[in-house]
């Protein structure tokens, strides 16, 4: 009985080395897909979220007051 105990041992010391070569490969490969994946996106000149909204609300800005100036230029045709 003492050969298959050890046998066992060995084999479960085995398995826990192997699982922890997978965790290692597993945080790695994650490691390495989020640094590719953050360069591509440095690549690309997207804008951030705030860059976004400042942007839409200048537009926003110049289309009331786009809206404003019509009124005014209808309003001095009129006469």
């Amino acid at each position: 009985m003492q050969t298959r105990n050890r046998i066992m041992d060995d084999l479960s010391q085995l398995m826990t080395n192997a699982m922890g070569v997978a965790q290692g490969a597993r945080t790695e490969a994650e490691t390495a897909m989020k640094s590719m994946l953050d360069r591509w996106m440095a690549d690309r000149d997207f804008v951030t979220r705030e860059e976004f909204d400042a942007v839409r609300a200048m537009a926003q800005k110049a289309r009331e007051e786009n809206e404003t100036l019509k009124a005014r230029i209808e309003a001095l045709e009129a006469k």
